[in-house]
């Protein structure tokens, strides 16, 4: 008997860890096809081909030269790209769509008044390249966020009558739903505005740019997740459902949300070599030393009863700033916290911190640039990360704390929801005002003082498990489920 082969999931995004990596989406396209191919799944990736992709690194494979995609529009009528391959030793195999002009001579990953158009390109170009590939054509299409919206539109549309995309089923995973399009889908005028049901204009059509790229994946994908099961009840209400909360409620029946994970081989104080001292839960006097270090790294200090709190995500409105800002110079004096700030973002968040550490050199250490060791060794050596977001679909930063003993402090929205339980694993407040957070910072730092009751907290955090596996089996059974469905 011929065996049955593995079923085929091709996940398309704008960014892939380690090849091109901007934020968390990152991370999501590596390591959950990596979950899924240890359950037996064949899970592949496909993302552009950008100019900072390290050549002499990444020894990437030609699979397809002078493919040509077509724009839908006259002018011009298809643009020619090839494509390539790479897999990681322990990674999934991944395709990458390569274009002189959209992305081989483009510095980043984003911001460029054409993404239009480059996404555009990704996702005609993907569904061009498996149209045309004897190789492998995938029994599901995975797109996420706004960069990949609009795949279930082109597989309905322009490829409807292709034999081999006939079974193909889409699930579309919202990271953000902040992000709808190029533009701000919050100031929108009615002539501009984009329902979703009206067939896709070219790549190059004046209209093209005024798709609400989000809006129309909700609509046209078999199956809409989120990255938390807080936050797809949040995007219900008005509040969170930046304007899509009734197209939310209407598809509500194909939307489910699925907790992303962490990486607990990557991230594990016990094997990191980035850290000063390496620990495991109990360990706590080899994990004091990696608090000196990190007081001695930011000039704080050193003052092994000072509670040190910790910032290292991007310093942006949505990560509740405002509200540390109404508080931390009374918790800096009142209860003598030292305050460690790693990030970039908004300039007057940096200007804020910066002037903060001048009047408090021996509590507040800055660091502004970009270290990939950094947030480890921050993670390893300070006592809270202070996390209190306006809004946050799920967040890893907080469970890559809690694996190093670093308790969490947070409010209650999305995946910060489903993951820190107050007094048991971090603190935790409801409001969104700076009085709830002070009021949460003084009941951490009261519990600080008591070591055997804050090493008992440190200790359930370092031993929670919200690895990627368990995320891939709940993804495992609705790729199943949408496959049982003719």
């Amino acid at each position: 008997m011929k065996a049955k082969r593995p079923l085929r999931v091709l996940f398309v995004g704008s960014e892939m860890w380690p090849y091109a990596s901007a934020g968390g989406l990152s991370r999501v396209m590596f390591y959950l096809p990596q979950a899924l191919e240890k359950l037996g799944v064949d899970a592949r990736v496909f993302i552009p081909k950008y100019g900072k992709i390290d050549m002499k690194k990444f020894k990437l494979k030609l699979v397809t030269e002078q493919l040509k995609v077509p724009t839908g529009s006259p002018n011009p009528k298809q643009l020619i790209c090839n494509v390539l391959s790479h897999r990681q030793p322990n990674g999934p195999l991944t395709y990458f769509l390569e274009n002189q002009e959209y992305y081989e001579l483009r510095a980043n990953e984003y911001g460029y008044s054409d993404d239009h158009i480059r996404w555009g390109l990704l996702q005609r170009g993907m569904l061009e390249f498996f149209k045309t590939y004897d190789g492998w054509t995938p029994d599901i299409i995975h797109g996420h966020d706004w960069h990949a919206g609009l795949i279930a539109n082109f597989l309905k549309e322009k490829y409807n009558r292709v034999e081999k995309m006939e079974g193909v089923k889409t699930v579309f995973t919202i990271h953000n739903l902040g992000f709808q399009a190029l533009y701000d889908h919050r100031f929108v005028s009615e002539m501009d505005y984009d329902g979703g049901r009206r067939e896709l204009p070219g790549i190059f059509d004046g209209e093209f740019h005024k798709l609400n790229s989000m809006r129309r994946g909700i609509m046209h994908s078999d199956l809409v997740t989120t990255v938390s099961p807080t936050y797809a009840k949040e995007i219900l209400t008005p509040e969170y459902g930046e304007k899509l909360d009734g197209l939310l409620k209407e598809v509500r029946e194909k939307l489910v949300g699925v907790l992303n994970g962490l990486d607990y081989a990557d991230f594990n104080p016990t094997t990191d070599e980035t850290i000063e001292d390496n620990y495991r839960a109990g360990d706590w006097i080899e994990r004091q030393k990696n608090k000196a270090f990190l007081q001695d790294r930011f000039s704080l200090e050193k003052n092994s009863d000072s509670p040190v709190l910790a910032i290292s995500y991007r310093l942006a409105e949505q990560k509740g700033l405002d509200l540390i800002i109404d508080c931390v110079e009374t918790v800096i004096s009142e209860f003598n916290a030292q305050l460690v700030v790693n990030g970039d973002g908004d300039a007057r968040y940096k200007t804020f911190f910066l002037e903060l550490a001048e009047k408090y050199p021996k509590n507040v250490g800055l660091n502004l640039q970009f270290d990939e060791r950094l947030p480890r060794q921050i993670f390893a050596g300070a006592d809270f990360l202070l996390h209190p977001s306006k809004f946050e679909p799920c967040g890893i930063v907080h469970m890559e704390a809690m694996a190093y003993g670093c308790i969490p402090i947070v409010r209650e929205v999305g995946g910060l929801a489903d993951t820190v339980t107050d007094g048991r694993n971090g603190f935790t407040f409801k409001n969104f005002d700076g009085r709830s957070l002070l009021v949460t910072i003084a009941r951490a730092i009261e519990a600080y003082k008591h070591k055997e009751l804050f090493q008992g907290m440190q200790r359930v955090a370092m031993k929670e498990d919200f690895s990627w596996k368990v995320a891939a089996e709940k993804y495992l059974r609705f790729y199943k489920g949408l496959l049982e469905v003719k």
